[in-house]
């Protein structure tokens, strides 16, 4: 690494900082030579697999889109950002423990309703109508209904 301002590679470290996730570590450095005080961030790389669609695509697994989905999910419910990011988290540690190449997008749909069931049950039948693509009534009071037996 070099300085961003005079280039120099004589840096020392004077503060490091990780993240609640421990995936981000944020350091404070200090150039040796001309005094430029600056901070960097590293983040890990998480080999996490592909997407595997219903209509068979397969595309990037996105952390953002699950986040997104929740997001909208809960749109003016008592759900805080917190509970939604322990909620993505848990799914992305999933996907990177449990499968190689790939996983479907069934699987994290159903790994997001349940994470939701535990936070809030009117934010999971929100995502599981759009999720299992309901088209009547009848799909939200069979929804119901399973929720209650469980």
């Amino acid at each position: 690494m070099k300085c961003p301002k005079c280039h120099s590679q004589n840096l020392r470290v004077i503060e490091t900082r990780s993240s609640n996730d421990h995936l981000t570590t944020r350091r404070r450095r200090i150039c040796e030579n001309c005094q430029f005080r600056f901070s960097t961030q590293e983040s890990v790389l998480l080999s996490l697999p592909k997407v595997r669609k219903k209509n068979g695509q397969k595309e990037v697994f996105s952390k953002s889109k699950i986040l997104h989905g929740l997001q909208a999910a809960c749109a003016k419910r008592p759900v805080n950002k917190e509970q939604l990011n322990q909620i993505v988290t848990r799914i992305v540690d999933w996907a990177e423990k449990s499968f190689s190449e790939e996983v479907s997008s069934c699987d994290i749909g159903l790994r997001v309703l349940s994470g939701l069931m535990e936070v809030d049950q009117v934010a999971s039948v929100r995502f599981a109508s759009v999720h299992q693509n309901f088209s009547n009534l009848d799909d939200f009071v069979s929804q119901l209904g399973n929720m209650e037996h469980e």
